[in-house]
């Protein structure tokens, strides 16, 4: 059977994984990055290259090889790296979570509204575009050298196949990209010291974009026939690797924070600018949004044996006890609400505090997929789970009846896997859709009771009411 590998560059560390074309995972490697104070800031994208290959060679050492056909990359969202005309990095990679470049965001904000309002114009110190400003602002002097700016994921997508002036959809949205209109807007060279000639082409996720070098033929001991396709930001590819890639498919990820993703036909315009699109690989849209809201309180609230809470709570739902489990002031999403604080009812047992703060997060979720389907015109369909909070059997009961859908959970749910699912994509199957139906196995599936369900209808509506009487949403409205 045909074989892919995916590989996920991430803050922490390089994942590389092989799957075959029915999902199942036949190896995977990962090797940590020596971390720093500035880690944060800027990386080394030669040592990410460095680890990636030790992966690789580690992960095919004991493989057969003769099937394995392509390759594909994810990374960090909005992480962007200068290179020169051989395509060495003149500046370390300046990575997504740098907060060196809130002027820049703040111009390029100011840019896009007046020229490309139609377009992403969320430009904050997260997006790529402030940040090869501030390299031209901060660097002039490599600037005369610079080539192309290139994305996290398209360095070693060039590593790989020599390719490093193409990149995808994903990657360049927060670049400026008008993903719509399927072009670079003039504003970004017209208005900003950006040259035209510094930014590359551009194609869907999963594209091949070249064979695999010679040199890592040899090296990796793989065949001239093994593709190299266009890759995709890191939430993008888990996304993908949830099985959430279908129109009215929808991921929720909860880990720290509450992060929805899924799949419209249509753009999703926000005047509040709670979510923002991605272009799908096959021309729908993939809107997302992040709440301030998640599973942090977990650590902070409770100590001790979860799994024990958890049995606890699960005898106790539906508790009818009112908690919105956030810990900092201020929400983004579902609503915007700076003002925001969270609220419980005082004096609970651990076990009912517990199980109220996961049913708090579930009515979040709610209300989130009740605005995406006021915003969008379309119904949610089906809703996919990843992240931490997905362990829970408890969580997993509560959001089911909350939402009054099932919830999936796949077995491999990693932006790794997510790259081998795109890798397949357009090289073995005819589109991400039918790659991901067979490459996602299903480990798990929670139906709704009509009983408990019923019950949590009636929560969910007080919970709605206080946040309306604290002022946090103007009504049960969504727009």
């Amino acid at each position: 059977m045909d074989s892919f590998i995916g590989i996920d560059i991430g803050t922490q560390g390089a994942r590389v994984v092989l799957m075959d074309a029915a999902g199942n995972l036949l190896g995977s490697e990962e090797e940590q990055f020596p971390l720093s104070a500035g880690s944060r800031e800027e990386q080394s994208p030669a040592e990410w290259w460095d680890a990636c290959l030790r992966s690789l060679q580690l992960l095919l050492a004991d493989k057969d090889k003769s099937n394995i056909k392509a390759i594909a990359v994810t990374s960090t969202s909005g992480t962007v790296i200068p290179v020169d005309k051989q395509y060495a990095p003149l500046h370390n990679a300046i990575m997504y979570s740098d907060g060196r470049q809130t002027a820049e965001g703040a111009l390029c904000k100011e840019k896009a509204m007046q020229y490309q309002p139609q377009g992403y114009t969320a430009f904050n110190t997260t997006s790529g575009l402030p940040k090869m400003l501030w390299f031209i602002n901060n660097h002039p002097e490599k600037a005369a050298q610079l080539h192309k700016f290139i994305h996290a994921a398209d360095f070693i997508t060039g590593k790989l196949s020599g390719n490093y002036d193409v990149t995808d959809f994903t990657n360049v949205l927060k670049s400026g990209y008008d993903v719509a209109a399927q072009r670079w807007p003039e504003y970004i060279w017209e208005t900003l010291p950006i040259r035209e000639e510094w930014l590359q082409d551009v194609v869907p996720s999963g594209t091949p974009v070249g064979r695999l070098n010679k040199d890592l033929q040899q090296t990796l001991g793989l065949s001239d026939n093994v593709m190299v396709v266009a890759g995709m930001t890191d939430g993008c590819a888990s996304q993908i690797a949830s099985g959430a890639v279908n129109p009215g498919d929808w991921n929720t990820t909860i880990g720290t924070t509450l992060v929805v993703k899924g799949v419209t036909t249509s753009e999703i315009r926000d005047p509040e600018g709670r979510l923002y699109c991605h272009r799908h690989p096959e021309g729908f849209w993939m809107p997302g949004g992040a709440s301030n809201t998640g599973a942090d309180w977990v650590s902070k609230n409770f100590s001790g044996n979860l799994d024990a809470l958890n049995e606890a709570a699960a005898k106790l739902i539906p508790t009818g006890h009112l908690i919105y489990p956030l810990l900092q002031q201020g929400e983004r999403f579902p609503f915007v609400a700076p003002q925001a604080k969270g609220f419980e009812t005082a004096g609970l047992p651990d076990a009912a505090r517990f199980a109220a703060s996961m049913e708090g997060v579930a009515y979040i979720e709610r209300y989130a997929y009740e605005v995406i389907e006021q915003l969008s015109g379309e119904k949610v369909k089906a809703v996919f789970t990843a992240g931490g909070a997905s362990n829970s059997e408890t969580w997993l009961t509560i959001r089911s009846n909350v939402l009054n859908l099932p919830i999936y959970k796949m077995k491999y749910v990693t932006g790794a896997s997510g790259a081998a699912i795109l890798a397949a994509s357009k090289t073995h199957f005819s589109s991400i859709m039918a790659a991901a139906a067979a490459m996602t196995q299903t480990e798990k599936q929670v139906n709704p009771d009509a009983a408990l369900a019923r019950a949590y209808e009636r929560s969910y509506q007080a919970f709605i009411s206080i946040l309306k009487e604290k002022g946090y949403i103007s009504g049960h409205t969504y727009a």
